[in-house]
């Protein structure tokens, strides 16, 4: 497949912002929610800084590098690449982590 490349515009990027969002979900932590709520509110050093603090965890890391690709530069696309790999991984380490608990509800 190989994708065609269109003037890249902020109304772009938001959707795709958007979408990295609803992969991430609501946040389930006190940590999430603040990392949300600076982001939201445009703080995006806060969120970096959260991101570089917690190192492991991948909510913050989707949000961490949004920020960025807000501004419209050549490196947007890959911005938005790694926040959704992010989002993605965030996604994946749940859904272990529940389909162990069950499993361990399961076979206890």
């Amino acid at each position: 497949m190989q994708a065609t490349q269109s003037e890249l515009t902020l109304e772009k990027v938001n959707q795709a912002v958007d979408a990295i969002l609803k992969t991430l979900g609501t946040p389930e932590s006190e940590l999430h929610s603040k990392a949300l709520a600076a982001f939201a509110s445009g703080d995006h050093q806060t969120v970096k800084r959260l991101a570089a603090t917690n190192l492991s965890d991948y909510y913050c890391k989707a949000l961490g590098y949004l920020g960025g690709a807000l501004k419209l530069t050549p490196n947007t696309d890959t911005i938005l690449a790694e926040s959704a790999r992010a989002a993605a991984e965030f996604v994946r380490e749940k859904t272990l982590y529940q389909l162990g608990e069950a499993i361990a509800v399961a076979l206890n």
